[in-house]
């Protein structure tokens, strides 16, 4: 099976996952605090850009990931879905990570679940590229000896280590985990990290 299937419907996954963001944002209705109440959403603009930037990151990954292959099979698209599915439930954690990290009560599990989703994610964008590399590695479009599969490999691991720690820190500080999603997302946007390795 060719990967222009493939693409287009997660693409339009993705285009979606990236939209909800937005929905988070409110417009306040009361004029006279204006500034005011734009200025007490901030933990809904920061954590907005964090998601943002992941899922921009993780649509530039996952064409190139894809556009390795020459064609696809039923494990591939799989582990695909599994991904999209991880993409999907951004927008959500993201919403409950904005509305709790001011609260006195629930901010540590709004913070644990959305670092734990972007964690899943990583897990599964992982998975997906391990499985093209060296379960699949016939399927690709071309040549990449092990060394070059496994420096490739190596890059989508490190990307786990920082989520862990995201989700671990969660318990103590709802912050922290917006500090380390947050500077995840901005190492990867970086022009030199947001060029996969191939």
């Amino acid at each position: 099976m060719s990967t222009s299937r493939l693409e287009s419907f997660s693409d339009g996954v993705i285009a979606v996952a990236i939209t909800l963001l937005v929905l988070n944002i409110a417009v306040p209705h009361q004029p006279l605090q204006l500034a005011h109440d734009l200025g007490h959403q901030w933990p809904t603009y920061a954590a907005y850009a964090t998601s943002f930037i992941t899922i921009g990151i993780i649509w530039i990954n996952h064409h190139v990931v894809i556009g390795r292959l020459a064609r696809t099979d039923h494990s591939i698209l799989m582990l695909n879905l599994v991904l999209l599915m991880t993409i999907g439930v951004i927008p959500f954690g993201t919403a409950l990570f904005a509305q709790y990290l001011n609260e006195t009560h629930g901010s540590h599990l709004a913070a644990g679940i959305y670092a734990g989703i972007l964690l899943l994610m990583s897990v599964a964008f992982a998975t997906l590229n391990w499985q093209i590399l060296f379960r699949k590695p016939h399927l690709l479009g071309a040549d990449l000896d092990l060394t070059q599969r496994r420096k490739i490999q190596a890059r989508f691991m490190t990307g786990l280590v920082p989520y862990v720690v995201a989700t671990g820190v969660a318990v103590a500080s709802a912050y922290a985990t917006l500090a380390i999603c947050a500077t995840v997302a901005v190492f990867y946007a970086l022009p030199i990290a947001s060029t996969p390795a191939s």
